[in-house]
């Protein structure tokens, strides 16, 4: 008979007793259906021009008309926009979230286009 070398139930199988529980619990399974996919995040839309830019950190900050200040990640770009292709004082547009728990954000950030 070979011998497990974990669990706390090692003497029972040694001893030829059946074991009702596991040694040690096993992982929880997924819900049926699996758990529902959270909402996406929608904000209000807003202008406002770059103020500061963090290039080697990936972030900044957008000043709104009332002279707030927006923070910003890489991340929250639109897609197919490159967070290398602002620069301080672009005029932007994006979707205004305004977090209780970690404050305000900037989504969906873009570049304004230029009327012709």
């Amino acid at each position: 008979m070979l011998q497990s070398t974990i669990g706390l139930h090692d003497s029972a199988r040694r001893r030829g007793q059946a074991v009702t529980q596991p040694s040690r619990p096993a992982g929880r399974k997924a819900a049926p259906g699996g758990t529902p996919r959270p909402a996406e995040r929608r904000g209000t839309a807003a202008t406002g021009r770059l103020v500061k830019l963090m290039i080697g950190q990936g972030h900044g900050f957008i000043r709104l008309g009332s002279g707030r200040e927006i923070y910003f990640h890489r991340s929250d770009l639109e897609e197919g926009t490159a967070f290398n292709d602002f620069a301080v004082g672009d005029v932007v547009v994006f979707e205004l979230l305004d977090d209780p728990v970690s404050g305000a954000r900037a989504l969906r950030v873009k570049q304004r286009r230029r009327p012709r």
